[in-house]
């Protein structure tokens, strides 16, 4: 079984050695020739918008998935007429625009933060009366890892950060002061069904994604089983199939929704090591129509991104616990090189080694 994969960063890479196991083979397409998931596989360099490009990647291929959300839609349709396309197309063309995904969610009566369009100044004045102060500016189409979008808590922040965001296809919403923010992982096989992984609590700097705590320490049954609703209903309206990612915001015992990633997710990484079945081996199980695997959790887990730095190889392997994963990319601030997981029986003895864990990812 040849699995196509549209996309060649570490996520593609960890898809594919979560797959080996499997019998599987897979390759890749990116429009860099330096894809780090091209060292663990076949890459085609090729645009997603080349109609010739995409016909080569197809050929011999059982079927596609993705590994980012911003692969153009129009290529998944393209593929999807000519072999099955998982997730589905729709769930790219909803998560790429954040009032698509927000009105989507919404419709499925799943709470969000107040929201408004905004694509001109005397719009932006409407929502800034709607939605109030502080808020978010947002670009709709674009933005990840904290990019694309600005704080504002005056109309002259607000306007300043219109212009700075190219005065159109934006988005203002409400800025809500969350006890922390979470995400949860939800499988859905080709059949319909369906696996939750636990409540995982995320931790930001920069807009970029820390660390992750799993399960979130503290966590409610009633919280984990509203979060499992949530997610269900977005799976099923769907019809998705593989791994969906939401992201809340956690406020008391209710969950807003912030946004959604129709792939494998950075905050499931601690599954590998942490999880009696990773996501990336689930994502797979669903794709080819397998059983999915167990989601328990195997005692509790930190994951810590590496993030623009290569740490010392050996201090990390010294923790007892830890598990290190370099991508093979070459180092840039600001960009994800690497990940460590740290696995502990309970929350006080990982607790306990967390400083050490973030001095480590720190450099």
């Amino acid at each position: 079984m040849r699995v196509g994969v549209l996309g060649g960063g570490q996520l593609g890479r960890m898809l594919a050695l979560a797959g080996y196991p499997l019998g599987l083979t897979f390759r890749f397409l990116d429009p860099s020739p330096e894809a780090c998931a091209g060292q663990v596989g076949e890459l085609r360099v090729g645009s997603f918008q080349d109609p010739q490009a995409l016909e080569g990647f197809a050929q011999g291929l059982d079927l596609v998935t993705y590994e980012f959300e911003n692969v153009p839609v129009e290529a998944a349709r393209f593929l999807a007429q000519r072999l099955p396309v998982y997730p589905p197309p729709k769930a790219l063309e909803v998560a790429q625009d954040r009032l698509a995904e927000k009105t989507f969610m919404r419709g499925l009566g799943v709470p969000t933060p107040p929201f408004q369009p905004v694509d001109t100044l005397e719009e932006l004045e409407e929502a800034l009366e709607g939605v109030g102060l502080p808020a978010l500016l947002k670009t709709r189409r674009g933005g990840y890892d904290g990019k694309g979008q600005a704080l504002v808590r005056t109309p002259e922040e607000a306007r300043e950060a219109f212009l700075a965001l190219g005065g159109r296809g934006l988005l203002l919403e409400g800025f809500v002061p969350f006890d922390r923010e979470v995400s949860l992982l939800g499988v859905r096989g080709r059949e319909g069904e369906v696996a939750f992984y636990p409540l995982v609590e995320n931790r930001h700097q920069g807009g970029i994604l820390r660390l992750s705590l799993a399960p979130a320490p503290g966590l409610s049954p009633g919280l984990q089983a509203k979060a499992e609703g949530y997610l269900g209903r977005a799976l099923e309206a769907l019809g998705y199939v593989g791994v969906l990612a939401v992201e809340f915001f956690q406020v008391g015992e209710e969950l807003l929704f912030n946004e959604m990633a129709p792939r494998v997710h950075n905050s499931g990484h601690w599954t590998i090591e942490g999880a009696e079945t990773s996501q990336f081996e689930n994502h797979l199980r669903a794709l080819l129509g397998l059983p999915l695997g167990s989601t328990a959790p195997r005692g509790v887990s930190a994951m810590a991104n590496l993030i623009g730095l290569k740490p010392d190889f050996a201090r990390v392997l010294a923790l007892p616990g830890a598990h290190l994963h370099w991508y093979g990319k070459a180092v840039r601030p600001g960009r994800k090189v690497g990940h460590i997981t740290l696995r502990r029986e309970g929350w006080e003895a990982l607790e306990a080694d967390l400083p050490r864990l973030l001095d480590l990812a720190e450099g």
